[in-house]
């Protein structure tokens, strides 16, 4: 007897296995005061002031505080001297003479102008997965499991978005296996702005599970949202990550990018051009006829297609797919960056419906000509059900990319922007459940 078809939302085996978010991880970030604008020009810098302050205590009163505070800070920050003595030096102006200054002072004048952060105090979510090392061959035998690069979106006190990573292991099969984070975490250091390019030192991290990326342009003030990975293959071979995210200043969004000079080195920039000031843009592993391709949903309801000569400017596109089904009548989106497959390009899809819930689906665009559609989800993948219908926001189930091993997929999801979940799937259960577009 025939076994009846299978239904989409039987494709994903949801994983034993969660990442929730961890106060305890902290980074030691500048801590910025000033009189308000209209006491400002009655007193010297704040700063200075509490120099001052500093100084007017006993020697004995400082040495017990140095005790204090340096303990407990270099448990949990190894950097915690270089850290407190850099913010120092990056407030030279403010800070009047302080030429004489002994060691131990500009330690405790750096913990006055410091604070620890909890980036991910309320959420870790919305992952993106590239297989490591870049190098490695992605048509390498199933059986021998894979290495993969995890991009997490942290959200601390503020709602201020940061990028975070973990490391792990996919066998191929049902086991992921993510290797434990370092309980030490460090914000790069901004060396150099070359050409548009801010580029992000992180030498202070030993494992990239140590690494943070948070708000440094103006655009990002509120936020570095979304990083969807990317290992980019140039004509010449060269294997590049590179990752498009979501800058926010509080009130306006656009689209910027950073690439990966290695896991120690970032750059980013600012994208340009008029299909840029949106959300969730994706690149594709590879030039299409010549020309960067990305997609994104510019009209905040469909799936664009773009196109470009130069991968920094992007000012053409036009919709390729719109919502048809009712679990994303409000608005259609891409996930993460297409992946090839032997049948054409597979695109995970976010679908939002009734109550604002968000569904994750998927489609399959021609390799040749990706405006082509082939097929698509008539109902969700993965969806907010009763066990995964609350959290930070509810009645959200998202993802910003997946990764294929042989002919399967594991697919990282966040759930109610608080946590994130881990499903796999055979590739050809879920291209059987797709239907014609």
């Amino acid at each position: 007897m025939e076994a009846p078809p299978m239904e989409a939302a039987d494709v994903f085996t949801r994983i034993d296995l969660e990442l929730r978010p961890d106060p305890g991880r902290t980074v030691i970030r500048p801590f910025h005061f000033a009189y308000p604008p209209a006491f400002a020009g009655q007193h010297p810098p704040r700063p200075q002031v509490i120099v001052e302050r500093l100084l007017a205590l006993g020697e004995d009163v400082r040495e017990r505080m140095i005790a204090f505070i340096m303990g407990p800070m270099r448990e949990r920050h190894r950097n915690a001297d270089e850290v407190f003595l850099r913010q120092v030096d990056a407030l030279a102006a403010e800070l009047g003479d302080i030429s004489a200054l002994k060691r131990r002072d500009r330690l405790l004048l750096g913990a006055y102008l410091s604070q620890e952060y909890s980036f991910e105090s309320a959420a870790l979510f919305n992952p993106s997965i590239v297989r490591i090392p870049l190098e490695d061959d992605v048509a390498q035998a199933p059986g021998e499991g894979v290495r993969f690069l995890l991009s997490l979106r942290g959200i601390g006190e503020g709602h201020i978005s940061s990028v975070t990573f973990r490391t792990g292991t996919w066998d191929g099969g049902n086991r992921v296996t993510i290797d434990p984070a370092s309980p030490h975490c460090f914000p790069p250091r901004i060396e150099s702005d070359e050409q548009g390019w801010v580029r992000l030192q992180c030498h202070d991290s030993q494992d990239v599970s140590e690494t943070v990326i948070f708000p440094v342009l103006p655009g990002q003030k509120q936020g570095v949202e979304d990083l969807r990975m990317v290992v980019f293959t140039e004509d010449d071979g060269q294997r590049l990550l590179i990752g498009t995210y979501t800058a926010y200043d509080g009130q306006n969004a656009r689209q910027e990018i950073l690439r990966g000079v290695d896991l120690r080195t970032f750059e980013m920039r600012a994208l340009s051009g008029r299909m840029t000031g949106y959300k969730g843009m994706a690149l594709f592993p590879r030039r299409i006829d010549g020309r960067y391709v990305m997609l994104g949903r510019q009209d905040g309801e469909n799936i664009w297609l773009l196109r470009s000569d130069d991968l920094l400017t992007w000012e053409q596109g036009a919709p390729i797919m719109m919502p048809a089904y009712p679990w994303e009548f409000v608005q259609l989106g891409n996930c993460g960056s297409p992946i090839e497959i032997d049948e054409g390009w597979l695109v995970f899809t976010h679908g939002v419906g009734m109550v604002r819930g968000y569904c994750i689906g998927a489609c399959l665009l021609d390799r040749d000509d990706p405006s082509r559609v082939l097929k698509r989800s008539r109902a969700p993948l993965v969806y907010p059900s009763a066990e995964q219908h609350g959290g930070y926001v509810p009645n959200v189930t998202y993802s910003c990319g997946a990764l294929v091993h042989g002919r399967r997929v594991l697919l990282p999801y966040g759930i109610g922007d608080e946590v994130t979940a881990f499903a796999v799937a055979s590739l050809d259960d879920l291209l059987g459940v797709l239907v014609p577009a």
